[in-house]
């Protein structure tokens, strides 16, 4: 039986209180034969109920841009909503869980605004799209046809596994590239400290004994006085390269050339093409898996690829398998897939599971990514090192010459 809060004038003034009613009307009946004349009645919890709803109207219109969250905040959003809504508890019940987290941060707010769009009628998928760029088309896609068919909770699970699998590809080609970008900024530190410093100290040293300068250390002696004569215009020049840069770069006719380019980068330009073979199959696997056709998935697929002059490329694949082409013939005419790939998708359209092919292809490619950023970590760690040692060493030998130099012309 529903319980009821009240505040009411009794004979001693004014009192609060709870009683068991069926309705409202039984509650008032109840206080008045006890002779209590009620100010206000309420159902218990309503009152927080009220506040808590007021207080998320208030977020919902503070909020008036886009709600944008890291990759692994959306990561994190999606396994909570899968777990709960998996659990048996409804989508806005789930949501008002999240929202009640005691974490401060971007996951918190979306789930408020979510709730609050949800509890006036819009659709999940719609309200996520809505909200927040950080989902993408995919996945809205995808939760859309899992609110059609009833099956949100497994297209959530299988999504959060998906932005796993992303997440750590990206880790994995981030620290390919991190490392050796240290290792050149640090390169680079200690050959300006020996040209501007150390090289110019000595060369004075050998100037005062009037000793003559080693060939190397007078070209080395003539960058650094340039270097400390127009530094100014060199980082203005560089400034400016990188201003220009940028702006060629977000042009829209520059996308593609651009894109291109970095395909054909030596040592990294195959990790970007393997890591957009295990994102395509991925991706794919994962549309299939959720019931999507193969001309839908390709469709959402394109959309996903982050490259310009792939996904150019990627539009020919589409528009021959719109014409009935199987998808593995029409792979092998864009010659942009490698030939294995090739053989494991005609392997899933003979054995007509082709969601279990393309996620064990994608298995298997990258397996072969981590094995090329290895081979690239193992590669270009020693190459910087032996370029740094070489340096080091040239400096240190114009050193050792320049100081035996100056020696000599003390001695006589």
């Amino acid at each position: 039986m529903p319980t009821f809060v009240y505040s009411a004038q009794g004979p001693a003034g004014l009192i609060t209180g709870e009683l068991a009613a069926s309705d409202r009307s039984e509650a008032f009946a109840l206080l008045g034969k006890k002779k209590i004349q009620p100010i206000k009645l309420e159902a218990a919890g309503e009152t927080q109920t009220v506040a808590k709803t007021k207080q998320a109207t208030t977020i919902t219109e503070t909020i008036t841009g886009p709600i944008k969250l890291k990759l692994a905040q959306v990561v994190l959003f999606i396994e909570e909503l899968a777990d709960l809504v998996g659990a048996g508890i409804q989508l806005e019940p789930a949501l008002a869980t999240m929202e009640r987290r005691r974490e401060l941060s971007g996951i918190k707010t979306l789930a408020t605004v979510l709730r609050g769009k949800v509890r006036d009628g819009m659709a999940f998928s719609k309200a996520v799209a809505a909200t927040s760029p950080s989902f993408g088309k995919l996945f809205c896609a995808l939760v859309s046809a899992g609110e059609a068919s009833g099956s949100l909770s497994t297209i959530l699970k299988r999504q959060a596994q998906y932005m796993r699998a992303l997440q750590a590809l990206k880790s994995k080609v981030l620290s390919a590239l991190l490392y050796p970008a240290f290792l050149i900024v640090a390169a680079f530190s200690v050959t300006l400290l020996f040209v501007v410093y150390l090289i110019p100290k000595l060369t004075e040293m050998l100037d005062s004994t009037g000793g003559s300068l080693p060939f190397a250390a007078q070209i080395i002696l003539k960058v650094s006085d340039t270097f400390k004569a127009t530094w100014w215009m060199i980082i203005l020049a560089g400034i400016a390269s990188y201003i220009i840069g940028k702006a060629w770069i977000a042009r829209p006719e520059s996308a593609i050339p651009w894109a291109r380019f970095k395909l054909r980068i030596p040592l990294f330009g195959n990790i970007f093409r393997a890591r957009f073979y295990v994102q395509f199959l991925e991706t794919m696997a994962n549309l299939l898996g959720n019931g999507l056709t193969m001309v839908q998935s390709m469709q959402l697929t394109h959309q996903a690829i982050d490259n310009p002059y792939l996904r150019q490329e990627f539009e020919s694949v589409m528009r021959h398998v719109g014409e009935g082409v199987a998808l593995s013939r029409a792979l092998d005419r864009s010659a942009q897939f490698p030939p294995l790939l090739i053989d494991m998708v005609n392997v899933g359209e003979q054995t007509g599971d082709m969601s279990a092919a393309l996620t064990r292809a994608a298995e298997r490619f990258d397996r072969e990514l981590s094995k090329k950023i290895d081979t690239l970590a193992a590669l270009i760690q020693p190459l910087i090192v032996c370029l740094m040692a070489a340096m080091v060493g040239l400096m240190a030998y114009l050193m050792m010459t320049t100081i035996f130099q100056t020696i000599s012309s003390i001695n006589k």
